[in-house]
This record gives structure tokens, sequence and C-alpha cells, in this order.
């Protein structure tokens, strides 16, 4: 494993400190971290690794999820202190106990995680814990609710989206409180600014948005760090670019200087050619799942469409389209008003979440912290959660040696990289995370799968392994349903797709013999199919 030289001005992967964004008076970046290390109960997260941040500049750091990106990126915002190594902030060094500590710092972080509170308004989740208040040059204990609302919508008006700022959190999109979470990191006026994975739950128009304001906050001298595994974009906006692996310093490298291959190999420390695996599933005409006539007011209309065994099925459309919706209503997450469900021949009569379980039917949710895992819960804990009858005795006790063999049965079978399966899982990467939920549902024995967005925030390898995951279930007969927002994702891995617009599907096309730019025109309404 490569190491960066103890003299970073003369490593061969770092570019001179001269070139580039200026740095502080002193000459020193405006961030920089020495030899950090960082140990967890039976991992180490980070091994010696360093990295620095220029005034001006974005410095993107890239790497497989389990590399110790967000790991470094939390050092730096005070989640948690280092095991060994230092960190210099403006020319000195800093300990940072707390976000709190490092946010006075003038160090914010956007989490890919979102951390808002449903119950409280957009304006109060920008500003929590630092509203303004009434009283004598703002020392009172009244909240000053205009002015909160007035200044939650300058930076929400700085990001050009419309939300109002008095709408509480819980009804918002994934999308829209993605998008206040960065309004509220735009609001501490932050010298450092920490973006994990931005534009995951985006949309172009979002995002392009979003790289507005980005080139406006370097312009003002802002550092920000960029962490995102769409490594595509990075090309608009990156400056230079940190290639962690393994909890170890890789390279440093001027964007412009290298090659998003490049990258990818340093990454996984091999050459990737593959994006997308060789299909061995085969569709055939046999019908797993139909749906015809599926209602529900104000959110879709007269939704049909079949499931065949063998194939995977693609939900595309832009963001409010509908998918997630029709997916959570067949599920029973959320209510229908007209249509029918029918299940290898089976018309079902679906309620509730439960009433899908116990059909065969499952839902791994975009969100998966939220909604698809109980974080502080461990790996054997999450992985038998949907099926805790198979492993309890007949008391209705947890046979805990039952569990143990399931759980290691299903992280052997999904290669699932934990220490043990007592790790709990907020602890694990994203990817493994999703794989504990698929495993969770293999054990549930689910007859239909429905894939929400599920390689949102994790790295190619990790794709490579979820993609390879969802062909072999469909080989096994497995109904597979694959909604995802990446074209390229929705191309390379389904058999046929339903394009939704504007709560309908306005065409089911075949994979092979369509474009990204057809189901573009059926997505935006241009082009509607007779079938």
């Amino acid at each position: 494993m490569e190491s960066r030289p103890a003299e970073p001005r003369q490593s061969a992967h770092r570019p001179a400190m001269t070139a580039g964004p200026a740095l502080s008076a002193s000459g020193e970046p405006l961030l920089r971290l020495d030899n950090i290390s960082k140990e967890f109960p039976g991992v180490r997260a980070l091994s010696n690794v360093h990295f620095d941040l220029r005034r001006g500049e974005v410095h993107a750091v890239c790497g497989e999820n389990g590399a110790g990106k967000s790991t470094l990126m939390k050092i730096i915002s005070g989640v948690y202190q280092p095991s060994a190594g230092t960190i210099i902030y403006k020319g000195a060094e800093r300990h940072f106990s707390s976000t709190r500590d490092s946010e006075a710092a003038g160090i914010a972080i956007i989490h890919q995680e979102l951390n808002l509170v449903p119950h409280l308004s957009v304006a109060e989740n920008i500003y929590l814990a630092r509203e303004p208040r009434l009283g004598f040059m703002g020392r009172g204990f009244l909240v000053d609710r205009k002015k909160l609302r007035a200044d939650a919508k300058r930076c929400l008006d700085r990001l050009g989206v419309d939300i109002d700022p008095g709408r509480p959190v819980r009804g918002l999109s994934v999308a829209q409180c993605q998008m206040v979470e960065i309004a509220k990191s735009l609001s501490l006026d932050a010298e450092v600014l920490i973006m994990d994975e931005p534009t995951s739950s985006l949309t172009e128009q979002e995002t392009r948005l979003l790289f507005k304001v980005i080139r406006d906050l370097k312009a003002s001298g802002v550092g920000i760090v960029y962490i995102s595994h769409r490594l595509d974009e990075m090309a608009e906006i990156v400056d230079r670019v940190t290639v962690l692996r393994d909890g170890r310093y890789i390279s440093t490298d001027d964007f412009a200087d290298t090659t998003v291959d490049a990258i990818v190999s340093k990454m996984v420390g091999r050459s990737l050619d593959e994006k997308f695996p060789d299909r061995t599933s085969t569709p055939s005409d046999e019908i797993v799942l139909s749906a015809e006539g599926l209602s529900r007011a104000g959110t879709f209309r007269d939704v049909s469409f079949t499931l065949r065994r063998g194939e995977i099925l693609g939900f595309a459309g832009l963001m409010g389209a509908g998918r997630t919706e029709v997916a959570r209503a067949i599920f029973g997450a959320d209510p229908l008003d007209a249509g029918t469900v029918t299940l290898h021949g089976r018309t079902l009569s679906i309620t509730s979440p439960r009433d899908a379980i116990a059909a065969g039917i499952a839902y791994l949710s975009e969100d998966r912290k939220a909604q698809g895992l109980a974080i502080k819960m461990p790996v054997d804990a999450n992985m038998t959660l949907a099926n805790m009858e198979d492993v309890s005795n007949r008391f209705g006790l947890i046979d805990f040696a039952k569990q143990a063999k399931a759980a290691n049965d299903y992280v052997n079978l999904l290669n699932i990289r934990t220490p043990s399966i007592k790790q709990p899982v907020r602890l694990l990467s994203g990817g493994n995370q999703q794989k504990i939920i698929i495993g969770k549902w293999l054990f549930r024995k689910s007859k239909v799968l429905f894939f929400d967005e599920p390689t949102r925030g994790i790295d190619v390898g990790a794709k490579l392994s979820i993609y390879r995951i969802m062909d072999a279930l469909a080989a096994e007969g497995i109904g597979v349903v694959l909604i995802s927002s990446e074209l390229p994702e929705i191309l390379g891995m389904t058999d046929r797709v339903a394009v939704f617009h504007q709560g309908r599907i306005t065409g089911v096309l075949e994979t092979k013999k369509t474009t990204q730019e057809e189901i573009m025109r059926y997505a935006s309404g241009y082009a509607r199919s007779a079938g």
C-alpha cells in the first residue's frame, strides 16, 4: 500500500502547494491533517491519513465505501476525535470536541444521512439552537419568528429552491430535505464546508443550482471538501482529489491532471472495466406480479404493469413522477384508492406492510437508515428482524444459536464485510448496510423485491456487487423491480422499463431497444406508448 512521504511538498502524488487557489497568508493551507488514525472496537477505520485544504478550492475525497472518507470528515467536524495525529486549522493545532466546537471555529458539514428534526419547520431546522431572539441585542428568551423565517428564506433563495420556511420537514421529499441541509450549512457562514454526497438525491436542475452556489463560495474564499461517488460530476467543480483505500492515504492529484478511470483504479486497487455484470437471468412468459388500475388521489392514477419471472423491471421518471409512491402503495405503506395487485395468480388484499410481507413482497427504501435498518442494533438482529418466528422457540423467545447461524449464512452469501455479526450496523459502510437489508428480505423468503435507489451513496465496487445480487435473485425466479434516477443504471440492469410521468406510466419500453433520450421523452410527457 502506497503512503505519502514524510515531506508533503516533495511527494510524487501531491502537486506543489503554491499551485492552484491561494494559501493562507502564512503559506499554510487553511486546514491540514497529519498522520490521522482512528480506531473503533475491532476496526481500524483510518491509519496515518494526510489531507489538506486551501482557501477557495474544492478538494474531493474519493474511495470505496469503508475507505474512511466519512470517518475523516467526522474527525474534521468534531463528531469523532482522532486516536492519533494532528489537525492544523488556520495555522494552529486544534482539537474539536464536538460539532458545536468545530462550527464555532467556522467548519460546517452536510452529512450524507439527513439530520433534520421532522416535527420542526424548515426555518427551525436551519437555525436549530441558533434561533434569532427578541429583546435588547437579540438576547431575549423568545424566538424572533419573523426574522427566523426571513433569514431561512434568504438561505433557500440563495439555493434557488422554492420551499416554504414555515413548512414542517416531515412533509418534504428526500431531495427537498437535502436542500434544507445545504441551506443549514450556508447559514453558518463557514470558512470550511464539508459536503458528503450532497447531490445523491438531487435532480439535475437542483444539482446545477448547487454547483453555482459552490462556485460562489469558492470565489469568496471558502474551502470545500467534496465527497461523491458520482465521479463524472466532479470535473465541473473539483480542483484536487485525494484517494483513500482501506483507511489509508493513496494519493492527491490536480483533478485536471488525472482521469476518472485512474481515480477508480486507485480506489479499488485494480482496473474496474465493467460497470454492470453480464446478466445470467433470462425473462420468461410467466407473470410473477401484476398491477391493474392502481390509483391514489393526487399521487398516481391508472397504473398498470406486469413483472415476469427472471426479469428485472425498471421504474424510471423524473422526481415526483410517482415511482416510489406506487411501490410504497403495493407494499402497503400508503393506501390505494383503486386497483388490484396479483402475485403468482392470486389477488392480494394489502392494507399494511405486514400484509405485504406475509404475501412475500418486500420494499427496500431509498432511505436505508431511517426506513430499512435499526442502525443501533447489531448485524444479526437486523438480518432476522423481518422473520423472527424462524429464529424463535415455541415459547416465542429468540434462539440465539439459530439467529447467529442465519446471520452468518447471509453474511457469507452476500459477502458482507463486518468484524462480526455483533457489530452495530451504523458502523458499517453504505454498501454493506444495503446488503444487510437485502439479506433481511431474503431470509424472509420474499417473492418480489422493490429496490428503490439501491446504489444511492455507495461506491462503484459496491454497486457492482449489488447488481450481481439483483441478477442472481432474478435468475432464481424472484421478482425484481429497480427504481432508479440514474438512466445508465436502468439501461445497464433492466430488461424492460416502465416510464412514469405525473403519476402515470407513459410507456413500457424494452431496454435493449431504447435509449436515454427516448426514456427522457416519455418521462417528460413528450411521448406516449399505446402499451
